[in-house]
């Protein structure tokens, strides 16, 4: 009688990751095909494959479940677990596979994941961990050398996974679905250690639990994807607005601050820049609402006159002004230099076309304004 409650439970589960898998995929599917698909990328496309996998995984607990309750015999779990271990596998293998596809990754990750070799690294244990589990199904018997090694990498897996998602919710400006990615990534990395311990009752729940989970994240993850490519993450010089401010701070002195407002997606604050900083841009601006000469010269590399003034001793002077203004306005580590960086110093500032060494401010005069 027992028996046949737990085949009846596994017939359950399985018709649930099943449905809820397929239509997982074909949600994920449909947001590729229209946007990813575009674009070239094949990241949203190897999640949704992923997740597949755990589908096929449902149909395979079904068929067994169903061969149990018909012929009224305990389930074969040998093959079951032989067959969880190979679409397990596969899960882990395309969620591998979709990371060199990801926009944010980890410094310290990023020449791994994106090169050449990526493809040998994840590829090579999945090889290996896949011949254990075929062993299972081919032959029906459970050998005294067989270890779980899917668990060992789903583990590797993870590790992966979990990094590379908080780090693209964190530069997206995230935080709470950073944490909840880290959250659901503890979740299923629970439920691994228990598949070498726990009962199959408990790995029937927890595989629920993590399962729903992750697809909830990767849902987030391509909603947050959808989300950054709607808005202009840097707006053009004419909608900027740039205002100077001095306040008195609690210890009685002024303190120098400059607001840029009207950043999508952002609310505008004053930025409390480095003197130095402060200065150039503040130069910048009575340049620009002068009616004369708005154009600042930035000294060459090869000037050796002592007696000769330059408003801008080097490129690196413009750098560290841009990089100040990114971390006033979305948080240090928190821009990108390809989506930030290099967008926001085409809109803050042109250079002459003559080739002069001469720079200007782009933001209309209109839009500057100066509070004592």
């Amino acid at each position: 009688m027992g028996a046949q409650i737990e085949a009846h439970l596994l017939e359950f589960y399985g018709w649930w990751q099943f449905a809820v898998c397929l239509f997982a995929f074909c949600a994920l599917l449909a947001i590729w095909y229209h946007l990813g698909r575009r674009r070239g990328d094949k990241g949203q496309l190897l999640l949704a494959i992923s997740i597949l996998c755990w589908s096929f995984s449902g149909l395979v607990e079904v068929y067994f479940a169903q061969l149990s309750i018909g012929d009224g015999r305990a389930l074969e779990d040998t093959f079951i677990r032989g067959y969880r271990s190979i679409f397990s596998l596969l899960n882990s293998l395309f969620i591998l596979l979709a990371l060199p596809w990801f926009k944010y990754i980890p410094l310290r990750l990023d020449a791994i994941i994106k090169s050449k070799y990526w493809i040998y690294i994840v590829g090579l244990p999945f090889v290996f961990s896949l011949l254990p589990a075929l062993s299972r199904v081919l032959s029906g018997r459970e050998h005294s050398v067989i270890i779980e090694f899917d668990v060992y990498y789903s583990f590797f897996t993870l590790g992966f996974l979990g990094l590379v998602l908080y780090e693209s919710f964190v530069k997206r400006r995230l935080l709470m679905l950073a944490y909840l990615s880290l959250a659901s990534v503890l979740i299923t990395l629970i439920a691994e250690v228990l598949k070498l311990t726990g009962s199959d009752l408990n790995m029937i729940l927890m595989s629920a639990i993590f399962k729903t989970s992750l697809i909830m994240i990767f849902f987030a993850l391509a909603m947050s994807w959808v989300k950054e490519m709607s808005e202009s993450t840097i707006p053009a010089a004419s909608d900027l607005l740039l205002k100077f401010i001095e306040e008195k701070n609690t210890a009685g002195r002024i303190d120098k601050l400059v607001q840029i407002a009207c950043f999508p997606g952002l609310e505008s604050k004053a930025i409390k820049l480095t003197p130095a900083n402060y200065t150039l841009l503040e130069t910048f601006a009575l340049k620009r609402l002068s009616t004369e000469n708005q154009w600042l010269e930035i000294k060459p590399k090869s000037e050796t006159r002592a007696g000769k003034h330059y408003d801008i001793k080097d490129h690196n002077e413009i750098k560290r002004l841009t990089h100040s203004i990114l971390d006033g306005v979305y948080g240090k580590q928190m821009w990108t230099k390809e989506q930030h960086e290099i967008p926001l110093k085409s809109v803050l500032f042109e250079m002459s076309e003559k080739r002069e060494r001469k720079i200007r401010l782009k933001i209309p005069a209109s839009n500057i304004t100066r509070v004592p």
